[in-house]
């Protein structure tokens, strides 16, 4: 079907903010539990989820990408449980207006399908890893699975070819001694470690013991370490950026919960049942699947998809909104 005369090439919501980024979780479902996500038990919840299959998604895709979407993001849950992601990607990659298709994986499974994904035209990759220590990493994610997610990172080190992020929670007590040690891997090695705060989504279990740990906290701790460390520019979400003297890579502090990036939010998010989500900090979300699943138009998913932008808020922290997800396993990291 033809966009309708009226439509803009852009999506621009009621504050002036281009939208151009679409995060898509493709399953709830996930390998590790750790403790600030997923409870031990949750692990039968999602797989009675219903979620969108590769049809649905790539009709989703097709849509953002004459809207005006430009960056694609696939996340979980665990991304890499779905063995279909290939064929998401390539779907993505082949999307007219579509520049950039990414990938967010806790890297259990990816020196096995690592290959396939480079065939199908991945752009970049983020490892969500959080201790360079085996016990230690069995105690944060529940499962033994650390010499294959360190065989991951060595592989991903060696790609300059993709762009890779290395995503670290800090947690008070937890793993906040190993800011030096994450800091080196920048060395040899273009790529970025990012030290994030804590999102009050962890399932309930530890947001409220203390274990929290600030981005000026994390800032502190890192010039302590590093004191000739660089300032740089960093992407909207790295408010502080830096580089190592005589490292190829860089490093960013990401402060998830303590500063608000509404401004400049450039995203929305669609969970894996299907849900369309324009703010994080919100309950509000539009249910894709009556559209997915019918005979509606194609219009009528394009409508929705600009109602969704109309409704974003300006800033979803001062929303007032009392917050329904307890999990980002949920809505997509």
């Amino acid at each position: 079907m033809l966009m309708p005369e009226n439509l803009q090439p852009n999506l621009i919501d009621r504050y002036g903010r281009t939208i151009d980024y679409m995060r898509i979780a493709i399953t709830a479902a996930c390998n590790l539990r750790c403790t600030y996500c997923l409870r031990e038990d949750d692990a039968g919840v999602a797989r009675k989820q219903e979620q969108m299959d590769a049809a649905q998604i790539g009709s989703i895709i097709g849509v953002l990408g004459r809207m005006g979407i430009r960056k694609i993001r696939f996340t979980g849950g665990e991304p890499l449980l779905r063995k279909d992601l290939p064929e998401l990607v390539a779907i993505a990659r082949a999307t007219p207006g579509i520049e950039s298709v990414k990938l967010t994986t806790n890297g259990v499974l990816l020196e096995k399908r690592l290959p396939e994904l480079l065939e199908a035209g991945i752009d970049g990759i983020n490892l969500s890893l959080d201790t360079l220590d085996q016990a230690r990493f069995r105690s944060i994610t529940r499962r033994d699975e650390y010499p294959q997610v360190r065989k991951a990172l060595e592989i991903l080190k060696e790609m300059p070819s993709l762009r890779i992020k290395i995503n670290v929670l800090l947690l008070r007590g937890v793993n906040d001694d190993e800011i030096p040690a994450f800091a080196e891997l920048t060395r040899n090695s273009e790529i970025t470690v990012r030290f994030m705060e804590l999102q009050p989504f962890d399932d309930r279990q530890i947001w409220r013991t203390g274990r929290f740990m600030g981005a000026e906290m994390i800032r502190e701790r890192l010039h302590s370490a590093f004191p000739d460390i660089d300032p740089i520019t960093g992407r909207d979400t790295e408010h502080y950026s830096f580089r190592i003297p005589g490292c190829k890579g860089s490093i960013a502090i990401i402060p998830a919960y303590s500063r608000n990036f509404c401004s400049r939010c450039s995203r929305l998010r669609i969970t894996a049942a299907g849900n369309l989500v324009s703010c994080l900090y919100r309950r509000e979300s539009i249910d894709l699947m009556p559209i997915l699943k019918g005979d509606s138009p194609e219009e009528t998913l394009i409508l929705t998809i600009e109602d969704a932008v109309r409704r974003k808020p300006q800033d979803g922290l001062k929303s007032g909104d009392d917050n329904a997800v307890t999990s980002m396993s949920q809505i997509g990291g």
